[in-house]
This record gives C-alpha cells, sequence and structure tokens, in this order.
C-alpha cells in the first residue's frame, strides 16, 4: 500500500484518490490559517515554486483540531490562505488527522512514520515539547500527529519516506526534497 491508494477530498467538492500525483514527490502537510506556524505557508511556498518543475508537489489538509485555528469554511480558509499566503499548490478540504475521525491517509502516514520527538537542541523543540506535554497530554501519547504543520515527504512512488514535526521549517528539509527529486 502507498499513499497513492488513499481517496482525499478536493477543495473544489472532488473526491479523488491520490493516484493523480503518481511519479510526483510529495509533501503532505496538515495545516491551519490562523496558527502561529502558518508562517511556514510561505516556505512552502517557496519550495513550490523552486521545484514543481522537477516534480515536487505540496499537498495542504487544513484542520481544525489543534486550539481551534482553522475555524472556517473550506471556502473562507481558501480564499484567506490564497490571499494572505499567496499559495497555489493544491489546498483540500479540512479534515481530521488526529482522534476516532482521522482521515484514513493520516492514519497510513502516522503507522509508516512514528513520532521521533521534537528537537531537543532548539528553543522552539523545547518549547513545543513542553507545551505538548503538559497542555495535550493525550495528543504527545502514542505517534500521533502531534500539532498543526506536521510534514510526511513521500517518493515518486507512494512511499513514505520521513516526518517533520511542526517546528521543522519547510526549508529545513530542501536537502531530502532535493535527493528524492534526482531519484527517478
Amino acid at each position: 500500500m502507498s499513499v497513492f491508494s488513499y481517496q482525499v477530498p478536493f477543495m473544489d467538492g472532488h473526491v479523488s484518490d491520490l493516484s493523480v500525483f503518481k511519479g510526483k514527490v510529495l509533501l503532505i502537510v496538515n495545516t491551519a490559517s490562523k496558527c502561529s506556524y502558518a508562517r511556514q505557508f510561505t516556505e512552502l511556498q517557496q519550495l513550490y515554486e523552486q521545484y514543481r518543475s522537477q516534480g515536487l508537489e505540496i499537498l495542504a489538509f487544513p484542520c481544525d483540531q489543534f486550539n481551534h485555528k482553522e475555524p472556517g469554511s473550506n471556502n473562507e480558509i481558501a480564499y484567506y490562505c490564497r490571499s494572505q499566503f499567496h499559495i497555489s499548490f493544491p489546498l483540500f478540504e479540512k479534515i481530521e488527522v488526529t482522534g476516532q475521525s482521522k482521515h484514513p491517509l493520516f492514519r497510513y502516514l502516522v503507522e509508516a512514520s512514528s513520532f521521533q520527538g521534537y528537537d531537543m537542541e532548539t528553543e522552539e523543540g523545547r518549547w513545543m515539547d513542553q507545551f505538548v506535554k503538559e497542555k495535550h497530554p493525550e495528543l504527545y501519547r502514542g505517534d500521533g500527529i502531534k500539532w498543526n504543520f506536521t510534514k510526511f515527504l513521500i517518493d515518486r512512488t507512494g512511499e513514505v519516506v520521513s516526518r517533520h514535526e511542526t517546528t521543522v521549517a519547510p526549508l529545513e528539509m530542501e536537502p531530502t526534497i532535493q535527493d528524492l527529486l534526482g531519484q527517478s
């Protein structure tokens, strides 16, 4: 099984499986436009502009499960993300990425790439680790998604290559993206 086996709700309302992206390197991320980490949209768009012609697709899945930082309707989310962050990569309907109703794609992603913790060498990593442990201990346990802007890199065959937690800036993943794009 690979990510290409999963059906997802596109922002325009149609449902399709991810096989439409076969042969591409994917960066799948759960987003929230009102989260302080929404600043990552800028770097995500930079990566998209730089590497799309080489086969990179960024797939953004809005989610309102972490401190209600994605409260709007799908249309409001799309408008806000496009007007405020100027994103041009695919944005999907709002979904759940944790709990009983989590989307099967995210169930697969979590099973394929476990939580390795936050980077305790950085102040932001230490802060996020403490924040989730203290304020949301139910999220910290296990391998589930811990917060907005958890990112998964997928190779051209649809296999999960790596997981990057909230505090990892998208540009930090650029060397891995370049390597994946260089593989045929």
